[in-house]
């Protein structure tokens, strides 16, 4: 028996939830309501922005952020998946394979060329939904 999900895209009353498991993702920086609502009605204005959710029975249970900008390597637009979360309770129920898919549709309906991302925890994950090792990922902290 599944569960029964909508995947639907974000709106601003979603901002309290969405808050909670940003929180619960974030591991370099901590997470401050005060910023959290700035960076999260910029999203929602931001139109190469999209902002996927899980809902189950108006509880949201998982996100996907993904961000689409034109890349000369790719001759068009890329797609870079900046967050996907899905709460403990759901992990292993296809949550997140599911958001992925949202993603990726959106993606192909935008031109993507391709969908890329960096990842420290779910390498495996991400091998069983299609995903090929690609590149070194690095950062500088300001």
């Amino acid at each position: 028996m599944g569960i029964d999900v909508i995947y639907r895209k974000a709106k601003n009353s979603d901002r309290e939830d969405l808050y909670v498991m940003a929180k619960k993702l974030a591991t370099s920086f901590d997470v401050n309501e005060p910023d959290f609502s700035n960076v999260f009605k910029s999203l929602l204005d931001d139109e190469s922005v999209d902002l996927i959710l899980a809902d189950k029975e108006q509880n949201l249970i998982g996100y996907v952020f993904v961000l689409h900008h034109p890349a000369f390597y790719a001759n068009g637009i890329i797609t870079w998946v900046e967050e996907l979360f899905v709460i403990e309770e759901y992990r292993g129920k296809k949550i997140g394979k599911h958001l992925m898919a949202e993603a990726e549709k959106l993606s192909k309906e935008r031109g993507s060329k391709l969908v890329a991302l960096a990842t420290r925890r779910a390498d495996k994950f991400y091998k069983s939904i299609g995903y090929d090792e690609s590149a070194m990922y690095y950062k500088k902290t300001f």
